[in-house]
């Protein structure tokens, strides 16, 4: 496509989705009201517009405080904190699927105005707090030359990476700072187009089984059924083996999965489908079942109809699994993470969810990270803005929480890959003096 009708086709998607009036507010919790389906020859569309921070800092509840601990990153997305403390960051960015229609072509270099133009930097970096008082000191590459890496898990001696192509291992003794050699393979991951490239990651709580979680190759099977074999699910792998099977289907992106303490649930944010308005799909907390269906391709929030889809399957549509928790729709969640008691009474049962944000509505939603309340094991009320300021009121955004991470001391970690900084929220009585902000968002620099 020419760059003059580039820029016209981009005019005319500014023109077309500039009317869509003001959208409802997301819709949270277990029974939102799901409105009409839209369809247009284009999405709404509000584009993050990045800016440095300066000396703005996101926002966070009274008595908390935020601090930034490491800057400069190669896009991180998802962090470990380690059993000395120490806290490992994935950095990365990956994807290779070709546009299918103009509107695509159209629709990237757009949302790309939206991203960092950071380099990407596909290792995994370790960060240590040698005395404790909550600056992060050193700073060192545990392992680099890496695919895309995004969901991170310690089982014993090991830790296993999941890059956008396959789940490795590397052996790891506490207190190592880079890893003793190149990672074993321990199977390979659905990579081919790799529309949704992120492969998110947990274990089970005995170890044995890992759980990776794999997005769709399309928005809605534009590629066809055939790029969709071993997508849209979470397998579970065997830790020793590598041997695998789905174990929950019909979830389009699970970009983020965590095991639930005490009752060792395995649990999931997912990125729902698109073009059928500001206010569907709702993006969703989810307990997964093993061979649950959750409705991707045919259906969504249970058993509601995509009349997209061709042919359907009455069937699969009858067994979905309605989710637990809507989020909103097009918030992008990213990141999940059960709290524990030192984050404070008010975030002591929950989970907090890092929302990437939408690029997809006239009025933006996400763009934070909030706290979703937990009752005899299940989510129970309204969210709590937890991390907030990353879309300024001036219209600006400074950054764009993706992973979270509870350190069992007491400490929420959040990975913001538009600043490429890592973040640290504290009760502020447990909180050192704060350290500088971070430089800016990385968009004139290269990692």
């Amino acid at each position: 496509m020419r760059y003059s009708s580039l820029l016209a086709a981009t005019a005319l998607v500014a023109l077309l989705t500039a009317c869509d009036g003001d959208p409802a507010p997301p819709e949270y919790g277990s029974n939102p009201q799901l409105p009409e389906q839209q369809r247009g020859l284009l999405p709404s569309m509000k584009i993050a517009d990045p800016a440095q921070w300066g000396d703005r800092r996101p926002a966070v509840p009274e008595g908390y405080t935020i601090t930034p601990i490491a800057t400069d990153l190669g896009i991180p997305r998802q962090t470990l904190v380690l059993p000395n403390g120490d806290i490992l960051v994935a950095e990365g960015r990956g994807g290779s699927a070709p546009a299918l229609r103009p509107k695509d072509i159209i629709a990237g270099v757009i949302k790309a105005r939206g991203t960092t133009s950071v380099e990407s930097g596909n290792r995994l970096t370790l960060l240590r707090d040698g005395d404790g008082d909550g600056v992060y000191e050193e700073r060192t590459v545990f392992a680099d030359n890496l695919n895309a890496p995004y969901g991170l898990a310690l089982v014993n001696d090991q830790l296993y990476v999941a890059n956008q192509d396959a789940l490795v291992r590397f052996s790891y003794r506490e207190g190592q700072t880079r890893a003793d050699g190149p990672p074993d393979k321990v199977t390979d991951l659905p990579s081919e187009i790799n529309h949704h490239w992120t492969k998110a990651l947990t274990a089970s709580p005995d170890g044995r089984f890992l759980y990776v979680g794999i997005g769709s190759n399309s928005n809605i099977t534009e590629r066809g059924m055939a790029a969709e074999v071993d997508r849209a699910m979470v397998w579970q792998v065997d830790a020793q083996t590598g041997a695998h099977k789905p174990y929950a289907t019909g979830l389009r992106n699970p970009t983020a999965l965590a095991i639930q303490p005490g009752s060792g649930e395995l649990w999931a944010v997912v990125n729902e489908r698109d073009e059928l308005g500001p206010n569907l799909v709702p993006d969703y907390l989810t307990s997964v079942r093993e061979d649950g269906f959750y409705g991707w391709p045919y259906s969504y929030w249970g058993q509601n109809l995509d009349p997209r889809v061709r042919p359907q399957d009455p069937e699969k549509v009858a067994s979905a699994i309605r989710p637990d928790y809507s989020l909103g729709s097009h918030v992008a969640a990213l990141g999940v993470a059960f709290s524990t008691p030192a984050m404070g009474d008010q975030f002591t049962d929950g989970v907090f969810v890092g929302e990437h944000g939408s690029w997809n509505r006239s009025v933006p939603s996400g763009y934070k990270v909030i706290f979703v309340p937990f009752r005899d094991g299940r989510p129970a009320g309204p969210p709590t803005e937890f991390v907030t300021g990353f879309l300024g009121e001036d219209g600006k955004t400074y950054g764009r929480p993706v992973g979270v991470t509870v350190d069992p001391e007491g400490a929420l970690i959040v990975a913001d890959d538009l600043s490429n900084t890592i973040w640290r929220v504290t009760p502020s009585n447990r909180t050192p003096a704060a350290q500088a902000p971070p430089s800016g968002n990385g968009a004139d620099r290269q990692g």
